[in-house]
């Protein structure tokens, strides 16, 4: 700090370091602020902080704490006593699905609460019982978690959609089947860009009523288990939206046969989720299918090697426009 030619270089330094060792606090206020409906009253316009105060029963001398906390994470300001969200705040508050799933995070918390006991897998983890569904058991018996998890995918499942559709051309398509695709929120947004575009969703059971809500006459819905049921035949390309990761190198092997059995020569595969090689694959993602206790984040390269294991044609580099959302990997089944 003594050397002016570096003095900003250290500072910058000094405070992604303690950023670093406050994580947790601002994890913490983040999840207060959706907690106490701070974002979604703000959503509204600003309020004075002591309407604020009283609309979430939290005393004023706290909210006050809790107000300069969101405005030094760059999430709210407070002008003339009324509190606002700034740009970073409304964009938060407006992420289809975003606040849900900070709130969910509350049991990842508790999971990572012994990072040492986490890592050498000491810990019976919470996630590994809330997602009975992703792995295809308890859904018919307990279709409440089955719709817990269903709501948690289709409200974030727009900006993936986004993506997805910008790195994975559909245009020369006539049959795109999502596998896994749970109350069809992908096919949803496959449908709005492209009219014409013939449409099968293949998932358990126990999503197909709301599946069938959503689309409408716009999709066929097949109900079935990837882990013990062929795919349908008929579509010329399939799409694995936030699956593979999900689920361990054994069932990703049988999917992507599997997969592979169900297209025509030529067929695409289209294989969307986080991957290994970001910051939020590495330090976010990865931890979560760790909770999980199955599945993991991969690399775009490791995907390509169990695609071409399978039989499809790839050079496995993985696309991105935010890997933060999604990258996308693709694969056409070789004669």
């Amino acid at each position: 700090m003594r050397i002016p030619l570096v003095r900003r270089l250290v500072r910058r330094e000094g405070e992604a370091m303690f950023d670093l060792v406050a994580g947790f606090c601002h994890a913490q206020i983040l999840m207060g602020l959706v907690d106490l409906g701070v974002f979604a009253r703000l959503e509204r316009g600003p309020v004075p902080l002591a309407a604020l105060a009283a609309e979430t029963s939290v005393p004023e001398v706290r909210m006050a704490v809790l107000v300069r906390a969101g405005a030094a994470l760059g999430l709210l300001s407070e002008r003339f006593g009324r509190v606002r969200l700034t740009a970073r705040g409304a964009a938060l508050a407006a992420v289809p699905g975003l606040p849900g799933m900070i709130a969910h995070h509350r049991i990842l918390y508790r999971d990572l609460s012994d990072p040492a006991a986490f890592f050498r897998d000491e810990v019976e983890t919470e996630l590994a019982g809330f997602w009975p569904y992703v792995f295809g058991a308890g859904a018919a018996s307990d279709p409440g978690q089955a719709a817990a998890y269903s709501r948690l995918m289709a409200d974030s499942q727009l900006l993936v959609a986004e993506d997805t559709l910008a790195l994975a051309n559909l245009s020369n398509a006539r049959h795109l089947m999502d596998v896994g695709g749970g109350t069809g929120a992908f096919l949803a947004a496959v449908a709005a860009r492209h009219p014409a575009l013939r449409l099968t969703l293949f998932d358990l059971p126990a999503v197909a009523p709301e599946a069938a809500t959503r689309l409408g006459p716009r999709a066929e819905i097949r109900s079935g288990s990837f882990r013990d049921d062929p795919l349908p035949c008929g579509a010329d390309t399939i799409s694995l939206v936030r699956v593979l990761y999900d689920h361990d190198d054994t069932t990703v092997r049988a999917l992507l046969a599997a997969a592979h059995a169900a297209l025509p020569a030529g067929g695409r595969l289209i294989v969307s989720e986080p991957m290994s090689g970001s910051r939020a694959g590495d330090a976010y993602f990865a931890l979560y299918c760790m909770a999980m206790r199955t599945g993991r984040v991969r690399r775009a390269r490791e995907i390509g090697a169990l695609m071409r294991e399978a039989g499809f044609q790839t050079d496995g580099k993985g696309r991105s426009r935010r890997p933060f959302v999604t990258s996308v990997v693709t694969g056409v089944r070789k004669s």
